[in-house]
C-alpha cells in the first residue's frame, strides 16, 4: 500500500509537470487579450431616432448587426459588443492596429443609394449581396464592383430597361459620387462605382462598409478610447512581473511557515493555474486587466483555502492524533468554511456578471471560475495529495507537517 502511494504520487507529479510544460505554447496563442493588454478601441455610441419616433429593440439588434458586420471586415478576433440601456452601443476592438481609423469606419453611414432622374431609390445597400474594390486593368482606374442580391438584380434590370439613354444617380452617404448613363439594360444583377477614390485602400474601407451594410439608424459617439500597442504590451508585462513578484513570495511563505503540506499547495498552485487559464479558454473569455485582478483575487483565496486546513491539521496533531488522522479531521473541520466562504463570494460574483458590463463581467467570470477551481484543488486535489504521502515512511514525520512531535504512527 505504501508503495503504492509512493508510485501515485510520483505519476501525479509527472503528470503536473507535463501538463504545464504542454500547455505553455498553446494557452499563449489561444487566451483573448483584452485591449487594455494588447492596445485597441472602445467607443460607446447613442442611436438618434427619427424626429417623432422612439428607438427600439429592433433597431438595436439591427445595429448591432451591422456593426458586427464591419467589425468582421477589420479582421479582429473576438470583439466586445454589447448594449447598454435601451439606446447605446459599447464596441471593444482589442489589437487593432490603428484605433482612430476603426473608430472613424464604425461610424459612417455607408448608405448607398441608386436614384433614377426623379430621385427616386431603385435599389440601395440593403440589397448588395457583395462589394470588392480593384484597379481597373484597361485605364487604371479605382473601381468597386458590386453585385447584388436575386432582389436587388430583379430591380436593378427593370429599372436600367425603363432607364436606357438617362443617367442613374449613384450616391454613397448622401453625397452623388457619379452619374453614368444607361446605354443598354443591365440583368446580371452587377454594377461598378468608378472614380472618386484617392487609393485603392480608400476603396476597399467602403467595400467593406457596404459589405457589413448600412446604418439602421443615425449615430452619435459618445466616447472613445484609444490604447496603443505599446501601452498594452507594457500594461502586460507590468503585470505578469507583479504577479510573478507576488507568486514567488507566496511559495517561500508557504514552504518556510508550513513546510511539507505548503510545499505541495504550491503544487496544487499549479493545477489551479491550469484549470483556470484552460476554461477560459474553452468558454473563448477575454483577459483584461480587470480579469487578472479577478485571478489574483480567487488565487489568494485559494491559498487562503489551504491555510485554514494545514492550520487545523496542526492543531489536530498538537491534540497528539496520528497524521492520517490528523489529516481527515483538519480536512473535515475546515470543509464547512471554506465552502462557506467561497460559495458567498461566487454568489456576490455572479450578481456583478449578471449586472455589470465589459470589464466588470470580465473580473466576475475570472473569480467564479476561479473560486471553484480553488475549492477543488484544496478539498480533493490537496487532501488526496497528503493521504498518499502520509503513508510514505520518509514523509510521515509530524516535522514536516508542522506537528511538535517527532516519528508518527499513521492510524
Amino acid at each position: 500500500m505504501k508503495d503504492r502511494s509512493g508510485i501515485k504520487v510520483i505519476v501525479v507529479l509527472a503528470a503536473i509537470a507535463a501538463a504545464v510544460f504542454f500547455s505553455i505554447t498553446p494557452l499563449a496563442n489561444k487566451i483573448n487579450l483584452g485591449l487594455d493588454l494588447q492596445g485597441g478601441a472602445q467607443v460607446v455610441m447613442q442611436a438618434i431616432p427619427e424626429e417623432g419616433k422612439t428607438i427600439t429593440s429592433e433597431d438595436m439588434a439591427s445595429l448591432t448587426a451591422v456593426m458586427r458586420n464591419r467589425v468582421d471586415q477589420f479582421g479582429v478576433s473576438e470583439p466586445i459588443i454589447q448594449t447598454e440601456g435601451n439606446d447605446r452601443l459599447i464596441i471593444e476592438l482589442a489589437g487593432v492596429e490603428d484605433p482612430e481609423k476603426a473608430i472613424e469606419l464604425l461610424g459612417r453611414t455607408a448608405k448607398l443609394e441608386f436614384k433614377d432622374p426623379s430621385g427616386n431609390v431603385i435599389v440601395d445597400g440593403s440589397e448588395l449581396k457583395t462589394a470588392k474594390a480593384q484597379i481597373n486593368t484597361s485605364d487604371s482606374t479605382i473601381e468597386i464592383d458590386l453585385e447584388f442580391t436575386d432582389e436587388g438584380a430583379k430591380k436593378f434590370g427593370t429599372a436600367t430597361a425603363r432607364l436606357v439613354g438617362q443617367p442613374i444617380g449613384i450616391y454613397l452617404e448622401d453625397q452623388i459620387i457619379q452619374e453614368p448613363t444607361v446605354d443598354e439594360p443591365i440583368m446580371n444583377g452587377q454594377a461598378r462605382i468608378s472614380g472618386g477614390f484617392a487609393t485603392l485602400e480608400e476603396a476597399s474601407e467602403i467595400a467593406s462598409l457596404l459589405r457589413g451594410g448600412a446604418l439602421p439608424v443615425d449615430i452619435e459617439i459618445l466616447s472613445k478610447t484609444t490604447v496603443g500597442p505599446t501601452l498594452g504590451q507594457d500594461s502586460l508585462d507590468k503585470s505578469m512581473k507583479a504577479a510573478l513578484l507576488g507568486i514567488i513570495i507566496l511559495f517561500i511563505f508557504l514552504i518556510a511557515y508550513y513546510r511539507l503540506p505548503g510545499a505541495w499547495a504550491n503544487i496544487s498552485l499549479f493545477v489551479y493555474t491550469l484549470i483556470l487559464l484552460w476554461a477560459l479558454v474553452l468558454i473563448n473569455a477575454t483577459l483584461t486587466l480587470a480579469g487578472i485582478a479577478g485571478f489574483v483575487l480567487s488565487m489568494g483565496m485559494a491559498v487562503d483555502a489551504n491555510i485554514i486546513i494545514y492550520e487545523r491539521v496542526k492543531e489536530e496533531l498538537r491534540w497528539g492524533k496520528s497524521l492520517k488522522a490528523s489529516i481527515d479531521s483538519g480536512f473535515k473541520r475546515a470543509f464547512i468554511t471554506i465552502i462557506d466562504s467561497n460559495l458567498t463570494t461566487i454568489i456576490a460574483a455572479a450578481v456583478l456578471y449578471g449586472f455589470g458590463t465589459g470589464s466588470i463581467k470580465g473580473f466576475a467570470i475570472t473569480l467564479i471560475i476561479g473560486l471553484m477551481a480553488s475549492m477543488f484543488t484544496a478539498i480533493v486535489f490537496t487532501r488526496q495529495m497528503l493521504f498518499w504521502m502520509s503513508d510514505i515512511d520518509f514523509l510521515s514525520n509530524k516535522k514536516l507537517y508542522g506537528g511538535i512531535g517527532g516519528e508518527t504512527k499513521n492510524g
